[in-house]
């Protein structure tokens, strides 16, 4: 990991501390963070992560978005410092995406903004609750033809976590998923600290390896998007291996005439931790947009 001094804007919104909540769903106690006044006129932010990642991703996001409302960020089961299941999947996700949005207090009629997987589960949550919410936001979150997404399905990460002597080491170990560069250390560095914990034998990921599957990928994701009944808008990054240039144009035809479609230069998958600001600006841009 570099040694790299974080910038002001960066140690002031950490400085700008979450509380840290809890809720029961479905026998799994989920752990989310929350920013922002108690109540407001303007619909409160859940913000979900990308597959393996965790609530803190956005702890130098939010607080730029929580001056005036509610914002919330969720640990899914089985990431972060949320409990582990047997199973898990949109059955599970979706009502814990529905049990922190009421715990939080967002208001109701909220907005979700995910992060690639976390960009499907809010396509499942929309499927089912659309109506019940102010708008979506995607954050490089790819949806392909369907013939395409059968013929090439997602296979489930099945590789044992490692197990490391220390925990010097386990942070050095960190990468980011799928692999990209990024100049910004400082974040890399935070990241991972929130991204390790103690184990037999020494330290290892916070992520089961089990709910990091794809039985996502199953369900109409691309019907789901069509049918949406709320606003919707996306953000993909100009250099993202996920999010292609096919990929947008054929997701373009799945949103309607004037819904943002965004690119974000000199970004790749993980594009809020290349271009923070300039993420910032965009969902602000977009709330704005929005009149929310």
């Amino acid at each position: 990991m570099a040694d790299q001094l974080a910038p002001k804007w960066f140690q002031h919104a950490l400085a700008q501390a979450p509380a840290s909540r809890w809720v029961s769903v479905l026998d799994c106690d989920i752990h989310y963070l929350r920013w922002g006044p108690a109540a407001s006129d303007r619909p409160g932010l859940l913000f979900l992560h990308a597959g393996g990642a965790h609530a803190q991703w956005w702890s130098f996001i939010a607080p730029f978005l929580a001056e005036d409302r509610a914002v919330a960020a969720i640990d899914f089961s089985g990431m972060g410092d949320s409990g582990r299941r047997e199973h898990y999947g949109s059955a599970c996700h979706v009502p814990e995406i529905a049990a922190v949005l009421a715990d939080a207090d967002l208001g109701e009629r909220p907005i979700i903004v995910g992060h690639s997987f976390g960009g499907f589960m809010a396509l499942c949550y929309g499927d089912q609750h659309g109506a019940d919410l102010s708008g979506m936001v995607f954050i490089d979150t790819p949806l392909r033809p369907e013939v395409e997404a059968k013929a090439n399905p997602t296979k489930a990460y099945t590789r044992p976590k490692p197990v490391h002597p220390d925990l010097d080491t386990i942070l050095k170990r960190f990468r980011l998923g799928p692999a990209q560069p990024c100049e910004n250390g400082y974040i890399l560095d935070f990241i991972a600290q929130h991204s390790v914990v103690e184990c037999e034998g020494g330290w290892t990921w916070k992520f089961d390896v089990a709910a990091r599957g794809a039985d996502h990928h199953d369900e109409p994701l691309v019907d789901y998007l069509s049918n949406m009944t709320c606003r919707k808008a996306l953000i993909y990054g100009a250099d993202s291996s996920m999010v292609s240039s096919d990929i947008v144009e054929y997701m373009r035809g799945l949103f309607a005439p004037g819904e943002p479609i965004i690119c974000m230069p000199e970004a790749h998958h993980h594009l809020f931790l290349d271009q923070p600001l300039a993420f910032i600006a965009a969902l602000r841009a977009i709330l704005s947009g929005w009149n929310a």
